[in-house]
């Protein structure tokens, strides 16, 4: 529990260093500041698995699963990947969601922020949820594997998703029946008085339909983490590191989302695969340096093949 707690301390003194020092003043996200703060995100993470490579080899943390220092690094590891990788479709959606409801760029940080508090309680819940039905019930490894090539392949044969409106959703409906809506932001709050009556702003609608959007994507990243282990601590740590990361990942992006139209096709054969490897668990057993191999080749075969493309066609045009 005190390693839990300190790790929960330290994301918590992230996010206060994030709004309260760094991002305090609201702005807008240059893709030069997005693209330093992802590299320091990404950095952050993959030495945390040094961490996570001390902590196995105490007696600090729970280890039922008898794993070696390597073999926890390396799946933390993976499971980081995994996540930030799903994490492509979500950041089109959040671009989707800001468009649709016009929020200003110098307050879509903010936005992002408090979404992230939810994150990790849903997210923590939904982990604690799967560890446990899947240490339980050692057939529901076999349901995750089937829903997770379902998606692939719902991924595979699906259209694009361009004509999805969020003022349409079941979740702006919803809010518009319990507190009536503005149709102007104002400046970075959440709430406004007009008449002495309480209006929910344009921002605080887009930070509960992107909160639910989290959780639906989380019904897929979280399986696929699942087949790559059932530890509890690396599962939700992989999965933070990778949501933290998510908000400069979004910023470094939305302006460059058409080059990485292939990544896709990345996301496809990585559910296929961690879906595969759920089903034949019990009869093939894939080395940690494998699953991580494979996810970081498909995602750098996806990255190429996009820009080739798109090379290709600004050529052509």
């Amino acid at each position: 529990m005190i390693v839990w707690i300190l790790f929960l301390v330290l994301v918590f003194i992230i996010l206060a260093l994030d709004l309260g020092v760094f991002n305090k003043t609201p702005h807008i996200i240059s893709t030069k500041e997005a693209s330093k703060w992802t590299i320091i995100w990404v950095s952050l993470s993959f030495a945390f698995s040094g961490v996570i490579y001390w902590l196995y080899g105490t007696d600090y943390i729970s280890n039922p699963n008898n794993l070696s220092q390597t073999g926890a690094a390396l799946k933390f590891i993976t499971g980081y990947l995994i996540e930030l990788s799903l994490s492509v479709d979500n950041i089109f959606v959040i671009a989707i969601i800001f468009a649709s409801f016009k929020i200003p760029q110098k307050y879509q940080h903010r936005v992002l922020f408090w979404g992230i508090l939810g994150a990790i309680i849903f997210r923590g819940l939904m982990i604690t949820f799967g560890v446990i039905l899947i240490n339980k019930f050692s057939w529901t490894t076999y349901l995750f594997g089937v829903f997770l090539i379902f998606t692939a392949i719902k991924m595979l044969f699906s259209k694009d998703e361009e004509d999805f409106d969020p003022k349409h959703s079941f979740v702006y409906k919803t809010i518009g029946k319990l507190i009536p809506i503005t149709h102007e932001s104002h400046k970075e709050h959440f709430f406004i008085k007009i008449n002495n009556k309480n209006f929910a702003t344009p921002l605080f609608v887009a930070l509960v339909v992107i909160e639910v959007m989290d959780v639906l994507f989380a019904v897929d990243s979280v399986p696929a983490i699942l087949a790559i282990t059932s530890d509890a601590f690396l599962v939700f740590s992989s999965n933070i590191f990778a949501i933290l990361g998510l908000r400069s990942m979004y910023f470094f992006l939305s302006n460059m989302l058409e080059k990485f139209s292939y990544l896709e096709y990345s996301l496809i054969a990585i559910l296929s695969f961690v879906g595969l490897k759920m089903l034949l668990h019990d009869y093939i057993e894939i080395p940690e340096w494998a699953s991580l191999g494979f996810i970081a080749i498909s995602l750098l075969v996806g990255i190429l093949v996009s820009l080739k493309m798109g090379d290709e066609t600004e050529l052509n045009d």
